[in-house]
């Protein structure tokens, strides 16, 4: 399978070689600390949007997909503290919540359903002796694990419905690319690879086509992203507050220079 973010050692989950496997509930999210973004499934845009910019990532627009900005950094996420805890006070998105569980393509010559279970083995919560067991003493799925594989099937079907959007989106000819720089103690951060919606094109689009939009849940989504997207200055914020206090000073000084520079 292809590598997915945060999962170490991915593998497909067996009735045999689980069997006695249980899982312990998560302490913290340390696993997410490294990861500067995460993919979003469309329908999270309403809830996504009041904590974070929603933009589109991509080499290009052709595979250009929706994500949630959780850090400026490579390998910093922003809204994940020093004891592995998630900020509270911001919606966890699905990518996240689903771990240490993951559907994954079969391979061209697998057989029955398109995707497969696969468990993140490196999780420290697998252990045989504690916690909730993942299958029965007759081989059955425990409501533990229906529920996990449940939650996978759910976000897939959203993330196809997200598929459909983009592309729409694409037809539309409606991204632009935005590179985005940030102001650093010593050189400058530019954020590239990234799209969002062009306004003047989306305020150009026939009534015939709002409509359309409007009707399949486009429309919302669009202006979720579009009003997401003030919340780079909370981003901002949260990186200055981890500056040391020699970046700290480095940075005043920097933008003193700048001052002095424009006037």
């Amino acid at each position: 399978m292809s590598e997915v973010l945060f999962y170490e050692r991915p593998v497909p989950l067996n009735r045999e070689s689980h069997k006695d496997l249980r899982i312990k509930p998560m302490a913290d999210m340390s696993f997410t600390a490294k990861t500067h973004s995460v993919p979003l499934a469309s329908i999270e845009f309403p809830s996504a949007a009041h904590h974070y910019p929603i933009l589109f990532g991509g080499n290009s627009v052709e595979d250009a997909n929706p994500i949630a900005l959780l850090g400026v950094r490579q390998h910093e996420n922003l809204m994940v503290n020093e004891d592995g805890l998630w900020d509270r006070s911001t919606y966890i998105p699905a990518f996240v919540r689903r771990y240490p569980f993951v559907l994954a393509e079969k391979s061209e010559d697998g057989e029955g359903d398109d995707f497969a279970v696969f468990l993140d083995e490196s999780y420290e919560g697998f252990n045989n002796e504690e916690g909730e067991r993942l299958f029965n003493e007759d081989g059955s799925d425990t409501d533990t694990l229906k529920q996990a594989v449940g939650f996978l099937g759910e976000f897939q079907q959203h993330i196809n419905r997200t598929k459909a959007f983009m592309k729409r989106v694409r037809e539309l000819d409606l991204l632009v690319a935005r590179n985005i720089e940030i102001k650093m103690p010593d050189k400058n951060t530019v954020l590239n690879g990234l799209f969002v919606i062009d306004e003047e094109k989306l305020h150009k689009l026939d009534a015939e086509t709002i409509h359309g939009l409007l009707q399949d849940g486009s429309l919302g989504w669009i202006h979720a992203h579009l009003f997401s997207l003030s919340n780079l200055d909370g981003i901002i914020q949260r990186l200055h507050a981890r500056f040391t206090p020699e970046e700290r000073q480095r940075f005043v000084e920097r933008m003193r220079e700048e001052t002095v520079e424009n006037a």
